[in-house]
């Protein structure tokens, strides 16, 4: 199916065709496709009897967590050519919608995503990456949706417990900021704003927020709610007159193509606000296929939201490789434009956002579905396809099995479309008769604007450098993280020392010193991965600065085994010292596995340099050029990838990081 999802964007005109009478001559039924001797099935398309629903939108989700932290650091035009194979209308997978984490600090899947308020009087609107990405999704299309949500909350708004409305007018406020911000600083408009990623959402708290908006002359953000279950939110709001008032939209995750009952009775715009999660290869893009059509048909859900946008990080993380392309080398600017891709195109480039879904849609006799949209202007495009469960999987929803068979169809126009004479044919596979095979995507459609977008190839795939050094001397840096690493626990930015006027100037600090409200099982300890997982043999140098007198604590590591919302068990060799003048080799994040320990003369608020080579099956760790610890045995983990962190939740620096790394 490679080849023929790939090259989808061949595109040709197909004549509405009559069926011949006799020697009477032509009936008057207008029908599409061609093959007319066949025995199908025929599938009427009308708007006599009014239409369907509204269409919101195909869209992506950059976030939850840290999924598009490698592409900032790409270079260009690289960079470019893949914001523009996202959103760049009539190109790529041309995305009307754009849903970004708004950054609370805690891990939330592959990372973390720093908040705009560490603390209750600290406000920093850029920070991060999304603001970023917002604007350049914007700088291609105008009228994309942008939508934004949390995961986590940083710890200042649960007062010590793990859960954000413990004050709803504050928790309120914060979100509320962040949406002002967005207009304050990057000209952003916000158009709708969720409750809380896949917990359990206060309803007293969704009334705060609406009234808050309000109150702020935000009433054209819309909420939300609540990224969850259809229930209980949807039951919730039949009871509740203020609620059901409040909330705009019904946002479901992972739904399995359906809806429930009362969903509707609400009468509220259904969306899948996160789908497909799943591997980015051809049998993904066949689920992604399969549901941006029947998540209406079955489910009358109007939008349809992929988690996520690009795989943008270590592929080793959870959920490796699930955006809708891949962009995970940023040190060599290779990229791959995948598959679901131009699957999306099939839908993307041929509707816009406030077309109506044709209440004639349905599915095919032997498997595979149709839908059509129409402008209201004449304009009509219809998609088909004939996805397989077998050769299209889905991990997330977890749809069950059905065959496709070879089939044909025919498709007849009726109502204001029964005088279209010419159609515009999107493929799959570059011929188009009324036979339907397995795994196939068509678009039929009154437009001529769509086309494949094309770019050279990028360059060849490499693995990340052996040598690799950073000494974060960066003024007024553009992203607040240094490029590659990708914190897992904490946030690290850079930081600038105003006293200092020598060599560590300009580092790399750990700025969290308070646990964030959790949306995953996160360590206790702060850690920022980077470089090569297939890493066994390497040696680390790092200047580190503990802030944190006799508590305080910081490390090196490499061999890091894991990381995202599995970094509480992550393995390695971790390299500590502590600032009551001791030191700890372990072989593990949490600490229980320990290879050795000792006294060190260290102490907080002074820099010293750690070294740690890894060798085979031995490990060695010096402090400012003299051995503490020589030929530890390390049987586990065999690889990984190279760290800095903390032991706690606290402040401290980091400043010229430097690995070798022997393949």
């Amino acid at each position: 199916m490679a080849e023929r999802l790939v090259e989808a964007s061949r595109q040709r005109r197909v004549k509405v065709m009559t069926a011949a009478a006799g020697s009477a001559g032509r009936v008057a039924v207008p029908l599409l496709l061609c093959t007319l001797l066949a025995p199908s099935r025929t599938y009427v398309l009308d708007d006599s009897d009014g239409l369907g629903r509204e269409f919101d939108g195909v869209g992506a989700v950059s976030g939850g967590g840290a999924t598009s932290r490698l592409l900032v650091n790409y270079p260009e035009p690289y960079r470019s050519q893949i914001l523009d194979y996202l959103f760049k209308p009539y190109f790529g997978a041309s995305l009307h919608i754009l849903k970004v984490e708004i950054g609370g600090d805690g891990q939330t899947t592959d990372g973390t995503e720093p908040s705009h308020m560490h603390y209750a009087l600290d406000e920093n609107y850029f920070r991060g990456y999304e603001w970023w990405l917002m604007k350049e999704a914007k700088k291609r299309n105008p009228n994309i949706t942008l939508i934004g949500l949390p995961w986590s909350f940083p710890g200042w708004l649960g007062k010590g417990f793990n859960w954000p409305y413990v004050n709803l007018q504050l928790t309120a406020y914060y979100v509320v900021t962040w949406i002002v911000g967005a207009k304050h600083y990057h000209d952003l408009d916000i158009d709708y704003v969720g409750i809380w990623n896949e917990r359990t959402c206060d309803t007293n708290y969704i009334k705060v927020l609406r009234k808050m908006l309000n109150d702020q002359g935000l009433q054209r953000v819309k909420i939300i709610a609540s990224d969850n279950l259809w229930e209980p939110i949807s039951a919730s709001m039949l009871l509740d007159a203020e609620l059901l008032k409040a909330i705009d939209v019904i946002g479901a995750h992972y739904p399995g193509t359906h809806s429930v009952r009362d969903a509707k009775l609400t009468a509220k715009k259904l969306w899948a606000s996160e789908d497909f999660s799943t591997l980015n290869s051809d049998m993904g893009a066949g689920c992604w296929g399969r549901i941006l059509n029947q998540n209406y048909i079955n489910g009358y859900m109007t939008s349809t939201i992929a988690w996520n946008l690009v795989a943008s990080y270590y592929e080793q993380l959870p959920y490796g490789r699930c955006g809708l392309m891949t962009a995970q080398e940023p040190w060599s600017g290779h990229y791959e434009v995948e598959s679901p891709v131009w699957v999306s195109a099939h839908t993307t480039q041929f509707t816009q956002p406030g077309w109506y879904y044709l209440k004639t849609v349905g599915h095919l006799e032997k498997g595979g579905s149709y839908v059509a949209l129409t402008d209201g202007l004449g304009n009509l495009t219809i998609i088909i396809e004939t996805m397989s469960h077998k050769h299209s999987v889905c991990v997330r929803p977890f749809l069950p099995y059905f065959n496709v068979s070879r089939q044909f169809a025919t498709f007849v126009l009726k109502g204001s479309f029964s005088d279209i004479q010419e159609l515009q044919l999107l493929d799959s596979e570059g011929s188009f008769t009324l036979e339907l095979q397995e795994d196939e995507l068509f678009t039929l459609t009154t437009l001529t604007t769509g086309r494949k977008g094309s770019y050279p190839p990028p360059p060849k795939s490499q693995p990340f450098p052996t040598t690799y050094e950073d000494d974060f001397n960066v003024d007024y840096p553009y992203f607040s993280e240094a490029p590659n690493f990708a914190d897992q626990t904490g946030v690290f930015e850079y930081f600038t020392n105003i006293e200092d006027t020598g060599e560590h100037r300009f580092t790399l600090r750990q700025v969290l010193n308070q646990r964030p409200i959790m949306w995953a099982a996160d360590a206790s300890n702060t850690i920022s991965v980077i470089g090569d997982y297939t890493w066994t043999n390497l040696t680390i140098t790092c200047d580190v600065y503990i802030e944190t007198p006799e508590m305080g604590g910081v490390f090196i590591a490499g061999r890091v085994n894991k990381g995202g919302i599995w970094i509480r068990s992550a393995r390695g060799i971790f390299f500590w010292i502590f600032a009551n003048g001791s030191y700890r080799v372990t072989g593990d994040l949490a600490g229980w596995i320990i290879y050795a320990l000792g006294r060190v003369e260290v102490t907080a608020k002074k820099w010293y340099t750690l070294t740690l080579t890894i060798k085979g099956r031995l490990a060695s760790g010096m402090l400012n050029d003299k051995f503490l610890w020589t030929d530890i045995p390390v049987n586990f983990p065999k690889n990984g990838w190279a760290a800095i962190g903390t032991h706690s939740f606290e402040f401290a620096q980091f400043d010229n990081f430097h690995v070798e790394a022997a393949r």
